[in-house]
């Protein structure tokens, strides 16, 4: 079964600094119908702007996925850790037994990103930080895996899923294996899975299927979650 979540259907928050729209329930936006993916509890695609971001804030026992999709992200927390994400690249944070971190657009442009959260499968383990450049080359024949639990991936999170991404060149058609469910979310063009058109900013979740077929319209870059069904699986 595949569900189809057009951009503009999305929760919506508008804080001046920060533009968001919310795939799940979240802070203000609440809908009892979209609780969350199985262990995957948090979707934001946000826009923050210049100069602005998050203050620092705690966080326990959530795995913390970064996705720039344009600008970039300025990472500190409570461990030491300090990085600078750029668009196209990723960063995790394993909140663990406990951590504070602050975000900012330290940037003189509007900073995209999606924020992602998966429930982990372990609790309480010492909290990491990391972050990876990733290709920026249009691929023709698959996705590439940016982020696992099983050590396969430049980054690990404690959790059996995997993150997927691709730069995709307009008529590209490939074909993407799903091990559980997923979602897979459109950061920029246009394309059809299995003949559901998707437009920049929609979401797509993927169920009780084995494999999907991605055709591009356009130029087009996307992210693909794959997820148990809670953090227990």
């Amino acid at each position: 079964m595949l569900t189809h979540y057009p951009y503009e259907n999305l929760g919506h928050a508008d804080h001046g600094w920060l533009n968001a729209r919310h795939h799940f329930s979240f802070a203000s936006y609440y809908d009892p119908n979209k609780m969350g993916f199985g262990s995957l509890k948090v979707i934001n695609d946000d826009i923050i702007k210049a100069g602005r971001g998050f203050d620092t804030h705690p966080h326990q026992n959530m795995e913390i996925i970064t996705y720039v999709r344009n600008g970039a992200i300025t990472h500190r927390d409570s461990k030491g850790n300090i990085g600078r994400t750029e668009a196209g690249d990723v960063q995790v944070m394993s909140a663990g037994k406990g951590v504070s971190h602050s975000e900012y657009n330290m940037e003189s442009e509007d900073t995209r990103i999606y924020q992602i959260w998966i429930e982990p499968n372990k609790l309480n383990v010492e909290p990491l930080w990391d972050s990876h450049e990733f290709p920026k080359v249009a691929s023709q024949d698959e996705l590439t895996l940016l982020v696992s639990g099983d050590g396969k991936a430049p980054l690990s999170i404690h959790q059996d899923a995997e993150v997927y991404a691709a730069k995709l060149s307009k008529g590209t058609n490939l074909t993407h294996q799903i091990k559980r469910q997923a979602y897979l979310l459109v950061s920029s063009g246009e394309l059809t899975v299995d003949d559901i058109q998707l437009n920049e900013g929609d979401g797509l979740a993927i169920e009780n299927v084995s494999e999907i077929n991605i055709i591009t319209a356009s130029d087009a870059e996307i992210l693909l979650i794959d997820v148990p069904l809670n953090y227990q699986d």
